[in-house]
């Protein structure tokens, strides 16, 4: 088959890696000039920053990234050491703010800070639902229910913060117990050895090295349909025909290139449910120090903050993406749809937990970047992706728009991509 994929994300990069290994004549095309898109480095006094990701894989070497790059032989080393995440609080039982000195805990041991009543009711409900998952209604109205103490808020809303830059009301409870479930069955983050760079240049070189064409700076305008299946693209004015077009740019951008209007009721209904689709959003920023901020490799979570909803610090595992002596420390913190328009507010705030969580060491502050609109967190908040297949003949969508059940963040991508080449390759 000839295949066209759309957007040189990492799902786009995924995707054409998988296809140009099985033999396909596969060609992407980006729009911007550099591939990767929220999953590459930007070099920035000397600092390997991300352009999104935070140079963390959620379920480290054992999860479905990095099952895939494997399975298409992408040289990438991600190292995962422990503790894989600490949860930080205050020192003082009823302190609500790091201000008086504070305690990190194990993740695992997250659950130390419930009543006695609710820890009992914890490992009930662990169990239970691992067997009866619920379906209906949000996390955060989950732990309502069951174990209405304010820790259970707390550490819900920061955990699917960093995670899924969500809070827990805004997370549907049946993907918050996958998500769970992935966490046992995978296990804690790792990070790659030179950043999320080295994993979509490791494509990138696999993808060319069995005849794939990569274009930059080559916006595709249009996708050519012909009696409801895909023939083709248009881009930079020029046609190009494909058997196949896969689309790494969400399911409401890819429906504003489709070229044939919406006739039969199964397109209008893919289109209406494309127009539900609310993105997520969040705020990351950037540290530099001479010493270590948090002293190890893995996520810190951050419950008691205003707004931070995690950090990590990576220079602990690769040394590399800082310069000589220096240290790079990245928050994350998740954007609700009613702050956008006010994310100075929100960056503030975030700064300001930042002086409290740090407080009395030296840091400065190496770059902010926002992730909303038309270049946000994910393009389909998790929960709410629609399937990777679309109605229109040959044409999928994957990558942060079209995730994979209980993915955290590129994982999901990975299990999206995964469906859709079992649904191409083996059809």
């Amino acid at each position: 088959m000839k295949a066209i994929i759309i957007g040189s994300g990492l799902g786009g990069l995924l995707s054409a890696a998988k296809l140009s290994k099985a033999g396909h004549d596969v060609e992407v095309f980006e729009q911007l000039p550099l591939i990767g898109g929220r999953f590459t480095n930007i070099t920035y006094k000397g600092f390997q920053l991300s352009t999104g990701a935070l140079h963390m894989i959620p379920h480290g070497p054992s999860g479905p990234l990095a099952r895939l790059l494997n399975d298409v032989g992408a040289e990438v080393t991600i190292v995962r050491e422990k503790p894989a995440a600490v949860i930080r609080i205050p020192r003082k039982r009823g302190d609500t703010d790091y201000k008086f000195g504070h305690k990190d805990l194990l993740f695992e041991d997250f659950k130390l800070p419930f009543s006695l009543i609710n820890r009992i009711k914890l490992a009930f409900y662990i169990i239970y639902t691992r067997k009866n998952p619920p379906t209906e209604g949000s996390f955060d109205e989950w732990c309502t229910k069951h174990i209405e103490q304010e820790w259970s808020h707390r550490i819900s809303d920061s955990f699917f913060g960093w995670a899924l830059s969500l809070r827990s009301s805004d997370v549907p409870v049946e993907e918050a117990f996958e998500i769970i479930e992935n966490l046992y069955r995978y296990g804690g983050a790792g990070v790659p050895l030179g950043g999320c760079k080295a994993i979509t240049d490791a494509l990138a070189g696999i993808i060319r090295a069995n005849g794939g064409i990569i274009h930059t700076s080559a916006e595709v305008t249009k996708i050519v349909t012909d009696n409801g299946g895909i023939k083709g693209v248009v881009s930079e004015g020029q046609k190009y025909i494909s058997d196949l077009v896969i689309s790494d740019i969400g399911h409401s951008a890819t429906v504003d290139l489709l070229d044939s209007d919406a006739e039969s009721t199964e397109m209008q209904n893919y289109i209406n449910e494309t127009k539900k689709l609310k993105p997520s959003a969040g705020v990351k920023i950037c540290l530099s120090s001479d010493k270590p901020l948090i002293g190890h490799g893995g996520v810190l979570l951050t419950p008691y903050a205003k707004r931070i909803n995690g950090i990590n610090e990576v220079t602990n595992m690769d040394p590399a993406l800082a310069p000589a002596g220096k240290h790079l420390t990245m928050s994350h913190q998740c954007v609700c749809e009613g702050d956008i328009d006010e994310l100075e507010k929100e960056i503030e705030l975030g700064l300001r937990d930042l002086e409290d969580i740090f407080a009395g060491k030296n840091y400065e502050v190496l770059l902010i970047q926002s992730y909303s609109n038309g270049w946000p967190v994910n393009r389909s908040s998790s929960g709410t992706d629609l399937t990777n297949s679309t109605p229109v003949r040959n044409l999928f969508v994957v990558g942060d728009g079209a995730k994979g059940k209980g993915g955290i963040e590129v994982e999901g991508v990975a299990l999206g991509v995964e469906q859709t080449m079992k649904e191409i390759l083996e059809n």
